[in-house]
């Protein structure tokens, strides 16, 4: 009996972080190439959804080369510190040494870490984001609940995601994109064609905006929404952990 395509999916998210340590050396550069520079602008509008309120320690999960955490601190100072986890150890190398160029060591901290098993105690920190992660876990909602353990009583979650547009024609140049030109760039790029084949097949199978709002109340957080960027391309999910806890 075959693995049903579904199992085979679950499967590659278990092991994910493998795939992330095999196309470390070139992940940066291919994501610039594929998104045409939008991962930079996505990761610019995750900030403006941060509270408002005084931010003393932040946590970005599945962090990956650091993006996240890096344009953090280069548009909001005032934060003290903050952490990133991730289990693929040498996208966290070259996220370490891009931290260590800008000289903030003392204040980036990076750690090796499942984002279904945070390794920090709970009502810890201000805000936590995970961005383009969630769904290469085989348990989402696992991990936002693991989101909102860690989060101080009014704190905030914010994820950035990948979804698919509503408007039918962008829809199918997306996909279009995603199922030929990605898989292709990639092969070219990495020479990991199964890698970037596995990005369009998560993206078109995790759930998104109503659906994944959903997920984030099953878990918990209070006052959610979903924020659609560029048409739909990707999109940023809020939610805040109650002040009761």
């Amino acid at each position: 009996m075959h693995p049903s395509t579904d199992e085979k999916l679950f499967e590659s998210k278990s092991n994910s972080w493998r795939m992330f340590n095999k196309i470390s050396g070139r992940y940066d550069l291919l994501n610039h190439l594929l998104s045409f520079g939008l991962h930079a602008r996505f990761r610019k509008k995750l900030i403006k959804f941060f509270p408002r309120t005084k931010i003393a320690k932040l946590i970005d999960i599945a962090t990956g080369t650091a993006d996240v955490l890096l344009t953090v601190f280069q548009y909001n100072k005032s934060i003290e510190k903050a952490y990133g986890i991730d289990m693929a150890d040498k996208m966290l190398d070259i996220g370490r040494r891009k931290i260590s160029q800008r000289k903030w060591d003392n204040q980036i901290f990076l750690l090796k870490g499942d984002a279904r098993r945070i390794p920090f105690e709970r009502d810890f920190f201000d805000v936590a984001t995970i961005a383009f992660g969630i769904r290469n876990v085989p348990d989402p909602v696992q991990v936002l609940k693991e989101m909102r353990r860690i989060l101080v009583p009014g704190g905030r979650a914010l994820v950035l995601e990948f979804s698919l547009p509503q408007n039918v024609l962008l829809l199918r140049l997306h996909l279009f994109y995603l199922r030929n030109v990605v898989p292709f760039m990639g092969w070219i790029f990495s020479g990991n064609y199964s890698a970037y084949r596995y990005l369009n097949q998560t993206i078109e199978s995790f759930p998104s905006g109503n659906d994944f709002c959903q997920l984030m109340q099953t878990a918990g957080f209070q006052d959610v929404n979903a924020h659609s960027l560029l048409g739909g391309v990707a999109s940023i999910y809020q939610g805040d952990k109650g002040g009761g806890g």
